[in-house]
């Protein structure tokens, strides 16, 4: 993987709390895995940083090496990678996502 590549991708873990490695922006998804997370984070009330693959070739192919999954979207909490769109489903279907998220120091407004 390129140097670059896979600094600008830590950069951006190291500076945000949540990161999510996208097509698209939050307010524009490019397909609709990204949008469901998207969803799911702004129903949680999460401030998360959104970042677009689809801008880079090179980012978008680097973000798959750099955890070793194949898809995108792709969703860091602190710096640790969460999951992709079924992954967060099913998490926060299930609760595991706002305890993570709990248990992470992320401030989420979520309204029940």
């Amino acid at each position: 993987m390129d140097t670059t590549i896979n600094e600008r991708i830590q950069q951006e873990l190291n500076e945000n709390q949540v990161v999510l490695f996208m097509k698209g922006t939050p307010v524009f998804p490019q397909c609709g895995f990204s949008a469901t997370v998207v969803q799911v984070l702004n129903h949680l009330g999460v401030k998360f940083k959104g970042v677009d693959v689809l801008q880079d070739p090179g980012l978008r192919q680097g973000v798959k090496e750099f955890t070793n999954w194949p898809t995108i979207p792709q969703l860091y909490v602190k710096g640790e990678f969460v999951g992709g769109c079924d992954i967060i489903r099913e998490m926060f279907q299930s609760g595991e996502l706002q305890d993570l998220l709990s248990k992470s120091g992320v401030k989420t407004e979520a309204v029940a």
